[in-house]
């Protein structure tokens, strides 16, 4: 079973300069009749898949020799909430970092966001096979004077808490809510002091993600085996293994061999797969793949299209991760630093409080076994080449590897990675 809780903390105090405007546009009442583009969603999403593999490339460079393990549709979230309120030069700084070239107008975009948003509940019900949340929050201080059309327009995601008399009950509070949403998975995220009298503003997405292989793993074929961290070094891990009918692709732009591994209950609107990424098992292999995966970000829509169901033998390391990654350092290898610089211009959320961002983190935990995985690596030991090998491919995990959760019905990344070893 693939047991995926995600949580992205933006954290908000004192800063940036009071400015009177309209909500999201000079005139949000006519702008929103361009809103209801059914594209819109589209784009949006197109822009958060090229924004995750950018993300991917400073979160690894960040930890060159780590797990990597994030959600970037968590993180996007958070931060398209706090587009919302921007203004001036921090509205474009967010526009450009979030790839919101394709249109000026923000209520479009705010149209795309609740359009996904509520896709997203009826797709993924009480009776799916596939379970995915994702919940947005803005908790704002109660002494903070929220502008009233921010409240008519996020009413779902607006909450008010007494950051100024009761601080430490108010990160309880925060912290019991990331719990609720991901099932327990997620606790004790903010520490005793993270929370002050100060703070104006906490925005956060909490992201749970349960599904089963379509081709289950048989437990008694789980045994132990060599996972090549490196030439020099080498560890045992639980793998597993099964033989099946997979996409599979051998793509010559990125050096590598890709296997697509779907979910129970697919069908064309609810269709999540996993997608592993294999480079060859030799020096820097992974180095390299990252490097070019990165560099054409119009790669992720050729993946999902490119393979050729056939039978496949599958191996994949059992395991769990858990990751904080503290994203203002990341952010800022992006361009996007200047989001928490005391100039920044927060204003669209208060036209009474100076507002601006000081942390921003996000935890992550994946749960690997052979019900469902979102992370699966494969030996290449024949060489690499695009046409058709001989019956069956070989796909074992036995050294490092890039792995995606992609979500068809958005064009999004839900969840990304690099399995390194293990832990």
């Amino acid at each position: 079973m693939t047991n995926l809780p995600t949580i992205v903390l933006l954290l908000v105090a004192l800063a940036a300069p009071t400015v009177h405007g309209q909500c999201l546009a000079e005139d949000d009442n006519v702008q929103h009749t361009k809103a209801d583009n059914p594209l819109s969603r589209n784009r949006l999403y197109k822009g958060e898949s090229i924004f995750t593999l950018k993300l991917l490339e400073a979160i690894n460079a960040a930890t060159p020799t780590e797990n990597v393990f994030f959600s970037p549709y968590s993180l996007y979230h958070v931060l398209l909430l706090a587009f919302f309120g921007a203004r001036a030069e921090t509205e474009k700084l967010l526009r450009t970092g979030l790839e919101l070239h394709w249109t000026e107008d923000k209520p479009v975009v705010w149209q795309a966001y609740n359009i996904g948003k509520k896709s997203l509940a009826a797709r993924f019900g009480q009776n799916s096979d596939i379970q995915f949340t994702s919940v947005d929050k803005l908790f704002f201080g109660k002494q903070v004077a929220v502008r009233e059309c921010m409240e008519e327009k996020f009413f779902e995601e607006i909450e008010k808490l007494d950051f100024e008399q009761d601080s430490d009950g108010s990160r309880q509070y925060i912290n019991n809510w990331v719990e609720n949403v991901t099932y327990g998975e997620i606790k004790d995220l903010l520490i005793p002091g993270s929370i002050t009298k100060q703070t104006k503003l906490a925005i956060a997405n909490a992201a749970y993600f349960k599904g089963t292989w379509q081709s289950e793993f048989k437990s008694e074929q789980t045994q132990k085996e060599i996972f090549y961290v490196s030439s020099e070094r080498q560890e045992f891990v639980d793998m597993m293994h099964v033989l099946g009918t997979f996409s599979h692709a051998a793509n010559e732009k990125l050096g590598c061999h890709i296997l697509e591994m779907p979910y129970k209950g697919q069908d064309e609107s609810n269709r999540v797969s996993m997608f592993v990424f294999l480079p060859p098992a030799v020096p820097n292999s992974l180095e390299q793949l990252l490097a070019r995966l990165t560099s054409d970000t119009g790669i992720l829509s050729e993946i999902v299209n490119e393979g050729i169901p056939r039978m496949v033998d599958v191996k994949l390391p059992k395991f769990n991760i858990e990751k904080v990654v503290e994203l203002k350092p990341v952010l800022e290898r992006l361009g996007m630093g200047k989001i928490f610089d005391n100039a920044a211009n927060f204003s669209g959320f208060s036209d009474k409080e100076n507002i601006g961002f000081d942390e921003i983190l996000q935890k992550s935990k994946i749960e690997v076994n052979e019900k469902g995985s979102t992370a699966a690596s494969g030996t290449v030991l024949f060489s690499f080449r695009s046409s058709r090998p001989v019956e069956p491919a070989m796909f074992h995990c036995n050294h490092p590897f890039v792995f995606l959760i992609y979500d068809y019905g958005t064009q999004a990344v839900l969840f990304n990675g690099v399995y390194r070893q293990p832990e």
